[in-house]
């Protein structure tokens, strides 16, 4: 009894540590996605004035945050952030977002993107297809997460698949990820085998 006692605790205490490293990491993204929009929004701050402006990004995003240790947690994403060739910051300790972080900022923007859905399906469905070359992988590679956390699901290769009119978005896309006739929008009436997909969105 006392031999399995003891094993429980220990895995009641390795559940907390792993529930509050979870915790903390979610923590340190949320200020970290604040930094890169007050960046954004004022076109580059001195650091003393990235913690207040982040501040007031996270409380329009809903999040309440105590102002104890903040800039401590700021300065340090900041850093975090420049070391991912996110920011930059001059000797006079002026940041501000590099392009890598302008296109970071873009793929959050995305995938925070909620397509509207109609009250009733259509019953046809929205198919994006798109050839990317290899020299532009990372282009190909944003897109597919992009398409995945917005809701479309992988049908074959690179064809994804959405039963929502999507076209804006798609447009939104194009432009932002500079491709054109790459990625190809279809309406489809008929998916053979399609019933996987209408339990996947629930319109059965």
């Amino acid at each position: 009894m006392c031999y399995y006692s003891t094993m429980e605790q220990k895995g009641v205490k390795a559940s907390k540590r792993n529930k509050n490293g979870k915790e903390r990491r979610a923590k340190i993204a949320v200020v970290q996605k604040a930094v890169l929009y007050a960046l954004a929004a004022a076109g580059g701050l001195t650091l003393a004035l990235v913690a207040p402006n982040a501040l007031q990004v996270l409380e329009q995003l809903g999040f309440v945050k105590t102002k104890q240790r903040f800039q401590f947690t700021v300065n340090r994403s900041v850093e975090r952030l420049k070391h991912s060739g996110l920011v930059v910051k001059d000797e006079r300790g002026f940041v501000e977002l590099t392009r890598k972080g302008q296109k970071r900022l873009s793929e959050i923007e995305r995938a925070n993107y909620r397509i509207k859905q109609p009250k009733w399906w259509d019953g046809k469905w929205r198919v994006v297809s798109f050839d990317i070359k290899e020299k532009r992988k990372d282009v190909r590679a944003l897109l597919r997460r992009t398409l995945e956390a917005v809701g479309f699901v992988h049908l074959h290769h690179s064809v994804w698949v959405y039963p929502y009119d999507c076209e804006d978005f798609l447009a939104l896309l194009k432009a932002d990820y500079h491709v054109g006739v790459e990625v190809l929008y279809i309406v489809a009436e008929y998916i053979e085998n399609d019933r996987w997909l209408r339990r996947h969105f629930r319109l059965e």
